[in-house]
């Protein structure tokens, strides 16, 4: 099965939310997975700036995570998942990164992913959207997936209403929503409304399926 937990902005608690899930939910034995796509002038294959980023012979890198550390992919180790994958692209060319994905689903029980643009290319069971009433930016690839989030997991911070602009409050607010207080990135009610929805869609804990 599929999970797919995206935000808004950088930095709101994205990865924080899937370790959350991945610790509160250690039965569905989790292959974990983070996708960035660079800007321009930085290798996908290397992450430092070259100039070659949209060359032919780097068009995507995938990494496997050996070590529980402190990346993003090693805290997915550290709350418990079985495998931790980075994948790095281009901006605007995941679609080259897509049977390296794959691959890694099909070989997994279950794969949480933590991305917002590989809604456009795959149908998750589940994707969630993480909200930050604090920040301001709201991608537009946000705001055009928006409507597909199955729930948002929305980061208390004190606020009645979003400092972002242009994002109709319908889009969000019409939604299941789960209040999470840092640094608790996941609640109880979160947890089971993850659990539930994965039985419903025919998972069985331990025992995932791989993609058509």
């Amino acid at each position: 099965m599929l999970i797919v937990v995206g935000g808004h902005s950088r930095n709101i608690g994205k990865t924080s939310v899937v370790a959350g899930l991945i610790r509160a939910l250690p039965e569905w034995d989790w292959t974990a997975m983070k996708i960035t796509q660079f800007g321009h002038g930085i290798c996908s294959a290397s992450g430092a700036g070259c100039g070659c980023c949209l060359a032919p012979e780097h068009p995507y890198a995938i990494a496997q995570e050996r070590s529980a550390n402190d990346s993003d992919t090693g805290r997915f180790l550290a709350a418990g998942a079985r495998r931790s994958y980075w994948v790095r692209t281009a901006t605007g060319q995941l679609a080259n990164a897509l049977p390296a994905v794959r691959e890694v689903w099909a070989a997994s029980r279950n794969l949480i992913v933590e991305s917002n643009s590989i809604v456009e290319f795959l149908m998750p069971d589940l994707y969630l959207v993480v909200l930050d009433f604090a920040q301001q930016d709201f991608k537009a690839s946000s705001r055009r997936l928006l409507s597909r989030a199955d729930a948002c997991v929305v980061i208390e911070r004190d606020l009645s209403d979003p400092r972002w602009n242009g994002v109709p409050r319908g889009a969000w607010d019409d939604k299941l929503c789960f209040p999470v207080r840092p640094p608790q990135y996941t609640t109880a009610a979160l947890t089971a409304f993850v659990n539930e929805r994965l039985l419903a869609a025919g998972a069985v804990a331990g025992c995932g399926g791989a993609p058509v």
